[in-house]
């Protein structure tokens, strides 16, 4: 089962579980999709795999399958990836 982490790794900005602008690699390190666009190329920085749309949990099944609240901020590894 997908995480859905609750930030963007680089900026910092909040991703909602509902939130359509997440993208996630396939070790579902997590961007938002602006960063994903102008930042990184549609590379991740952590394993260099590509990115897409994070699925949207139906709200009905986050309560027994709730989303993660862990945040993780990694700037560094967005600086030179443009």
């Amino acid at each position: 089962m997908l995480q859905l982490k609750p930030s963007c790794e680089c900026c910092d900005r909040d991703l909602p579980p509902e939130s359509a602008d997440a993208r996630i690699c396939t070790f579902e390190c997590t961007f938002c999709a602006a960063c994903v666009e102008t930042r990184l190329n549609n590379q991740c920085p952590n394993c260099g795999g590509n990115f897409v749309p994070r699925p949207v949990r139906p709200a009905a099944l986050l309560e027994k399958f709730p989303a993660s609240t862990e945040r993780v901020f990694k700037p560094e590894g967005c600086a030179d990836a443009a």
